[in-house]
């Protein structure tokens, strides 16, 4: 269906990344967008994300009114459930990169073109979030039964710099 409406929406490179936006640019004169959900993003995330000036892209930071976020274009939302993912996805287009931790959140900047990657620099797939998103129900149907499940680990320099390098391959990939 979606070949219909967005012919080569597909296309691979030999990484096996898409090929989007290679001029930076997208169809509707718009410069691309790193849009970062930053009601849960490490502060040294957002750091990388600005040294991304080198290419030619905007970065976008949104998060509910609780958060102190310093950034040049921050959108603030209110603090209902939900409401800043629902601003990602709308901000969201075809080759923008959007940096989430939320796995609903990824599949959603996917199905609308947009690259997505966590802050530990995994980079979400198309053909691999489907399983993600079951691992997610799975988890929290466990939880709901009174089960336990780890958090997540404490944050690493080898965590940044797998955030970077998977940042920037997203980036020249795009530009």
């Amino acid at each position: 269906m979606r070949n219909a409406i967005m012919p080569g929406w597909n296309r691979r490179n030999a990484s096996g990344l898409p090929y989007m936006c290679k001029n930076a640019i997208h169809q509707d004169g718009l410069k691309m967008k790193i849009i970062v959900d930053a009601d849960a993003t490490p502060k040294r995330v957002l750091e990388i994300c600005r040294q991304a000036a080198k290419f030619p892209v905007s970065l976008v930071t949104v998060a509910s009114f609780n958060h102190r976020i310093e950034s040049e274009r921050h959108v603030v939302v209110g603090n209902s459930p939900q409401e800043t993912d629902l601003q990602v996805v709308n901000l969201a287009a075809r080759g923008d990169i959007v940096v989430t931790q939320d796995w609903g959140l990824a599949a959603m900047v996917l199905n609308k073109g947009a690259a997505a990657l966590s802050p530990s620099g995994q980079i979400f797939r198309e053909e691999t979030i489907d399983f993600l998103l079951e691992e997610r129900e799975l988890k929290a149907k466990f939880r709901r039964s009174g089960g336990k499940t780890k958090g997540p680990a404490k944050r690493t320099a080898q965590d940044d710099r797998k955030f970077r390098e998977s940042l920037f391959k997203l980036l020249e990939n795009r530009v």
